[in-house]
């Protein structure tokens, strides 16, 4: 006789985890959009070891009260939308609330919040334990050890120097989408780069350097529907890999080989 049974919320969450987050670039990407999201205006990444021992992510955005710390890893917790009719208009970058549940299940996770009518900071950790903490206004989550209780899938991930390249290619393309954004970028404990909030031309010499930058030319297409902006290279600038061809589609970067292909 076959047995059906309901899973418990912990292999829930890691199966989960297995949609979210496949490396640590994965949970950089969704920090780094809840905390866009969350109105921030500088952004600092920390990493170790190509973020496979630590990832921290910090930033000066609205905060989260005390009282809404104990919903921070529950799944399908969200303050982005309310009902189905959200889903046709919502312009966040996130709104599932699946991502800290499921980093959390896979990684020792800590979550310190603290808005602007706050004197003080809450911190909570993946076993939901809370504590006052002193910080500034903004949020400060903490991912050690990724894929600690699922070795099975950290047998997967690539060398330190690879999974890095991957966190630095995916801020690249936030920092390019959110010209308005500070982001700061550590590894290893040595500073890697430091965007201050700049217009969109500023922001590409800043992530593609200088002389890559002016050999590019601006374009622009509008319509009742939708527009086009951005910049394209002169000839001279081909490469044989599409490493320095970044798309965006409403302020989030986007791999899709139509794309790529189209723009080719």
């Amino acid at each position: 006789m076959t047995t059906i049974k309901k899973l418990d919320n912990k292999v829930i969450n890691q199966i989960a985890a297995g949609e979210v987050v496949e490396r640590p670039a994965s949970v950089v990407k969704e920090l780094v959009e809840n905390s866009i999201d969350a109105g921030a205006t500088q952004i600092t990444i920390e990493l170790q070891e190509g973020g496979k021992q630590l990832i921290k992510v910090i930033d000066n955005g609205r905060g989260i009260s005390k009282d809404q710390m104990p919903l921070v890893f529950e799944r399908h917790a969200t303050s982005k939308i309310s009902n189905l009719d959200d889903l046709e208009s919502t312009l966040s970058l996130g709104f599932r609330g699946e991502a800290l549940a499921s980093i959390s299940s896979i990684a020792k996770t800590t979550f310190a919040s603290r808005p602007a009518d706050s004197n003080a900071g809450y911190s909570i950790d993946h076993d939901g334990v809370a504590e006052s903490v002193a910080m500034p206004q903004g949020t400060q989550v903490t991912v050690a050890e990724i894929f600690y209780n699922t070795p099975a899938r950290a047998k997967f991930l690539k060398t330190d120097a690879t999974e890095y390249k991957k966190c630095l290619q995916m801020l690249e393309s936030y920092a390019l989408a959110h010209p308005e954004v500070g982001f700061t970028l550590n590894h290893n404990d040595k500073q890697v780069f430091d965007y201050s909030p700049a217009d969109k031309e500023e922001r590409v010499r800043q992530v593609l350097g200088r002389d890559f930058s002016e050999g590019l030319l601006k374009i622009f297409y509008g319509s009742s529907e939708l527009s086009i902006e951005g910049f394209i290279g002169k000839p001279e600038l081909a490469k044989n890999r599409a490493y320095n061809q970044h798309l965006l589609i409403n302020g989030r970067p986007i791999k899709a080989h139509y794309f790529t292909h189209a723009v080719k």
